[in-house]
């Protein structure tokens, strides 16, 4: 993590921080990269060294602040209106299937944050896609950066945004999201068991799914290009999220 040479308190909401510098390198984040990641993923979740700077920022939030907040006021109303589904964005990449098995979700959601709320907790980043993970040197392991979500979270949090981050971004392809998630929740227990842990794969993996699901998969649809031509890049985004989707639900329906 950088150094933090001074905060200074700008006014009731605001402070500035003066960080060190660090020389990050931009290289190909492959599978053994993205596995590394996880897996000190993982060791951050379960360490005991860091655990009592878990909750530092005192934020009162759990996951049931995401589904009252932005699922219920901005995701979902968009998922049940009957015309976005036919958008000239939408329709080539959310087909009739793919449709029912969202709102089948969404219709569950209360249970399914529930269920996520309730699985064991660890620290958590809480946006650890790759723009957050700083290589230096080249070096196997990162600086993190932007902990604006930081707290204590769910077990298997951090793997939702390592493995879609740049997907939703357009920076990658999903055509390996499968083949990455399998690598990458083995590396994160294995994260886990480094640091003592013995959460059992099965949960980890299941709260692994709701999470990607609750946080990612239902908010997939293009909602904020929908006032936008139709162009083919726009298209191919859209499929790009609508593969995200399927496999959130995929993953879901592997967990149950």
């Amino acid at each position: 993590m950088p150094r933090a040479f001074g905060v200074f308190d700008l006014d009731d909401k605001a402070a500035s921080i003066w960080l060190e510098v660090i020389q990050a390198v931009d290289v190909e984040w492959d599978l053994p990269r993205f596995t590394r990641a996880a897996y000190l993923l993982g060791r951050l979740a379960a360490s005991p060294t860091i655990r009592p700077f878990a909750d530092v920022g005192g934020h009162e939030w759990d996951v049931r602040h995401y589904l009252y907040g932005r699922l219920t006021h901005q995701v979902l109303p968009v998922l049940r209106a009957e015309e976005v589904w036919q958008h000239p964005i939408v329709a080539p990449a959310f087909d009739a299937g793919l449709r029912a098995r969202l709102l089948e979700a969404a219709d569950r959601i209360h249970d399914y944050t529930e269920e996520l709320a309730q699985c064991p907790i660890g620290t958590g980043h809480g946006d650890a896609c790759p723009n957050n993970l700083l290589v230096v040197d080249d070096s196997p392991d990162f600086v993190l950066i932007d902990f604006g979500f930081w707290k204590p979270l769910p077990i298997g949090f951090d793997l939702g945004q390592l493995l879609v981050g740049d997907v939703q971004i357009g920076k990658r392809s999903s055509d390996d999201l499968r083949a990455r998630d399998e690598a990458c929740l083995a590396a994160y227990v294995e994260g886990l068991r480094a640091e003592g842990s013995d959460v059992p794969v099965a949960d980890v993996a299941r709260a692994h799914a709701l999470h990607l699901l609750i946080f990612t998969g239902l908010s997939t649809l293009p909602m904020e290009f929908l006032d936008a031509e139709p162009t083919p890049e726009l298209v191919r985004m859209s499929q790009e999220r609508a593969a995200i989707a399927r496999c959130s639900l995929d993953l879901l329906d592997a967990t149950s």
